[in-house]
C-alpha cells in the first residue's frame, strides 16, 4: 500500500507546473535581455548621466509589452487560474517597484550611480524566483548581477558606465540558457504528473 501524497508533494507539483507552463519566465528574461542591451546603447550616448538615467526609465517601460510579444513564439502561459501559486509570481515582480524610491533618489542626487542601483535592483528581484520556479539559477544570478553591478559601479569612470547594463545583459543571456536547462529538467519531472 503506497503512502498518501503529502502537502509538500502537492506544493512541489504546483511549482513544477508553473515552471513548465511559464517556461521559467523565459519570455521575461529574453525581454529583459533586449531592454538591457538597449540601455547599454543609451549609456553609450554622449549625454550627462542624468539624461541617460531619464531615457533609461522609458526604455525600461518596454519590458512588459516585449515579454508579452515573446510569449507567443515561446508558447508560455501567463495565467493558470487553477494553480493557487500563480498570483505569487506577479506579486514577486511587483515587489521591485518598492525599490523605485531609491532609484528616484539616485536619479535626483547621484545620477552617475543610477544605472548601478537599477542593475542591483533588477538582479536582486530574481532571488525568490529560484524557489517559485524550482530554478536555482535565479538565486545564483541574483547574486552575480547585484554584486557585479556594485563592483563595476564603484570602479568605472563616468564614460564607462555603459559597461554596467552590458554586464546585466550578458548575465541575462547566461540566465536564459540556464533556465532552458532547468525547464527541461522540470519538464521531465512534471510529465508523469500531467498525464
Amino acid at each position: 500500500m503506497s503512502a498518501a501524497p503529502t502537502p509538500a508533494y502537492f506544493l512541489n507539483q504546483l511549482r513544477l507546473e508553473l515552471s513548465v507552463k511559464a517556461k521559467n519566465g523565459l519570455d521575461f528574461i529574453l525581454a529583459a535581455l533586449v531592454v538591457w542591451s538597449a540601455i547599454a546603447g543609451v549609456w553609450l550616448l554622449p549625454n550627462p548621466a542624468s539624461r541617460n538615467s531619464f531615457i533609461t526609465f522609458f526604455v525600461g517601460a518596454l519590458m512588459l509589452p516585449l515579454a508579452r510579444l515573446l510569449s507567443r513564439p515561446l508558447r508560455t502561459t501567463w495565467t493558470l487560474p487553477h494553480n493557487p501559486l500563480q498570483p505569487l509570481g506577479l506579486w514577486l515582480n511587483f515587489a521591485q517597484l518598492f525599490y523605485f524610491p531609491l532609484l528616484m533618489f539616485m536619479f535626483g542626487r547621484y545620477p552617475q550611480h543610477f544605472i548601478m542601483a537599477y542593475g542591483i535592483i533588477t538582479g536582486a528581484h530574481f532571488f525568490p524566483y529560484a524557489w517559485f520556479y524550482r530554478a536555482p539559477a535565479f538565486a545564483v544570478m541574483a547574486g552575480v548581477i547585484s554584486g557585479g553591478c556594485l563592483g563595476l559601479g564603484l570602479r568605472l569612470a563616468p564614460g564607462q558606465l555603459y559597461l554596467i547594463p552590458a554586464f546585466v545583459a550578458a548575465c541575462l543571456a547566461v540566465l536564459a540558457a540556464l533556465l532552458v536547462h532547468s525547464y527541461r529538467q522540470n519538464q521531465r519531472a512534471y510529465q508523469p504528473v500531467a498525464s
